[in-house]
């Protein structure tokens, strides 16, 4: 028994000082868990908004010809002057430039205007082609115009349309985001990009989200959600926007991921739809009527978040909301990686039936750079929802 405490002892002695050690090298000021977040850091938190342009310390709430002047004017300097930017139809807002090494840890948008118009772009380290391409709607895995709460870890959707991402987003040299308004109409939007300046470690990927939408898409053919990755990486999400174009169950299809050369046959292969958003049979539950319905859900890692269910006039067609995120169970690559999905619905006879829907996606995921051309983004008119 003496021995055995001995032991004990010595074990516990020995990872305590290993601790210690450990606890020695400062903290980055990356995003933390809840046990690690009393850690102190030498990290510089910064905040890019309309009333600070360019993120610099001290310079926050100083504009004096602001959108909101008339609004704060008996007030002056320092008082909302400056909350939101307005976009002109056909331009390209720069919404941040930033020189340094750290990460994006958060950003909040509200955005007026049509969301699927609105095209998000991140560039990495002063590259040429974007990391990140998306409708802002999509990019917030809400892409039907219209809000849909969303309770999930990296993505957060709240009353009435405030959109918020905790993906985190890495640089080493700088950062740059845009926005470009496709529409003929002004888009206003409200925005804060968080970010750390810090030493950013030798093994952080950076992030990547690319958008594809196919309206309809071809009989018997697979809906392609990322294809052409090449390099070093990990996927982490898809976000679908799924409208049926015909009646009955959609969901009977089977994601499949190819890694590192797979070529007719993948690594993964999910077992139908609603199965890959963690839910089951149809996603249906009982309502209090006694009928089945489709019952929307928001969880930290899926969700089945939005069902516009038509009103049998002019909103007829049933669309849906999904999102996956990959966040404890990363799909790993380090090659190359093609992710599809089927549309699959059931015909006479017990058969499958290749349905013929309208499906927009975003995939999401961290790779080395450089990163192959992203595919051309779909023109004004394949992007409208109709």
């Amino acid at each position: 028994m003496k021995k055995a405490m001995l032991w004990t002892s010595i074990l516990l002695l020995a990872a305590f000082v290993l601790a210690a050690a450990q606890d020695k090298k400062p903290s980055t000021g990356l995003p933390l868990g809840l046990g690690e977040l009393s850690r102190l850091s030498h990290a510089q938190t910064r905040s890019i908004s309309p009333e600070n342009f360019t993120g610099e310390k001290g310079k926050a709430a100083m504009s004096t010809d602001g959108p909101a002047l008339k609004a704060a004017h008996d007030l002056g300097q320092g008082w909302k002057i400056s909350p939101f930017v307005v976009i002109k139809p056909k331009e390209t807002f720069v919404l941040a430039d930033v020189k340094g090494m750290g990460a994006i840890q958060q950003i909040w948008m509200t955005p007026a205007g049509t969301w699927r118009y609105a095209i998000l772009r991140f560039y990495w380290d002063g590259e040429k082609d974007p990391s990140v391409e998306a409708p802002v709607g999509d990019f917030f895995a809400c892409g039907w115009q219209r809000y849909a709460q969303i309770s999930s870890l990296p993505v957060c959707v709240n009353p009435g349309s405030a959109f918020n991402s905790y993906w985190t987003m890495p640089f080493r040299k700088s950062f740059r985001i845009t926005i470009e308004n496709l529409a003929d109409e002004n888009f206003t939007i409200y925005y804060q990009i968080n970010y750390t300046l810090t030493d950013v470690p030798e093994d952080a990927a950076y992030f990547h989200a690319q958008f594809r939408r196919v309206n309809p898409l071809p009989y018997k053919s697979v809906y392609t959600i990322l294809d052409g990755v090449k390099g070093w990486g990990h996927y982490v999400g898809t976000y679908l926007a799924w409208g049926v174009h015909s009646d009955g169950w959609w969901g009977e299809g089977e994601i499949k991921f190819y890694l590192d050369g797979d070529a007719d046959f993948p690594t993964i292969a999910g077992t139908g739809t609603e199965d890959y958003f963690c839910g089951s049979y149809d996603f249906d539950s009982r309502g209090p009527d006694g009928t089945s319905r489709y019952t929307e859900f928001t969880t930290p890692y899926s969700g089945l978040a939005q069902v516009i269910r038509g009103d049998g006039h002019y909103d007829v067609q049933q669309r849906f909301g999904l999102y996956r995120w990959h966040i404890m169970d990363p799909i790993r690559f380090e090659k190359d990686l093609k992710v599809t999905i089927q549309a699959l619905g059931w015909r006479s006879g017990g058969r499958y039936l290749p349905l013929q829907d309208d499906i927009a996606s975003t995939a999401f995921w961290y790779q080395t750079e450089p990163h192959a051309p992203f595919p051309k983004l779909p023109a004004k008119d394949a992007l409208e929802i109709n």
